[in-house]
């Protein structure tokens, strides 16, 4: 939703602004995150997980960052090197890594009340 709201205040001034998700990117690093004491139930969700590489997790950043195919676009979301579909809020809940993004988060209205909310947080 920042991005969204990032997007529309400063179009006028040429600037874009999309939200990005790389997905979960395997590294030596989770080794750290889980140790050894995962349980049974962990370890089957953690290995089902679909762990990309750190040049797959790095495609869809370079795509919006440098990418003529997205000059001028704002305030969307992509993943998997591609702007997501809307999709229904409870695959949200139910995939282990769900593509698309809920109709929620593209919504102008709850986009600037965020963005309100936030400027007076790190303002105060």
């Amino acid at each position: 939703m920042r991005s969204k709201e990032a997007g529309r205040r400063w179009a006028a001034d040429g600037i874009t602004a999309n939200a990005v998700m790389p997905g979960g990117i395997r590294t030596p690093l989770q080794q750290y995150a889980f140790g050894e004491d995962m349980s049974d139930e962990a370890r089957a969700v953690y290995d089902a997980y679909p762990w990309r590489t750190a040049a797959q997790g790095a495609a869809t950043s370079a795509l919006v960052a440098g990418s003529p195919l997205v000059e001028g676009v704002t305030g969307r979301y992509f993943q998997n090197s591609a702007e997501a579909s809307v999709i229904d809020p409870k695959e949200l809940e139910t995939d282990i890594e769900p593509v698309g993004v809920a109709e929620y988060e593209l919504d102008p209205v709850a986009a600037e009340r965020l963005w309100e909310l936030s400027t007076a947080a790190v303002s105060a």
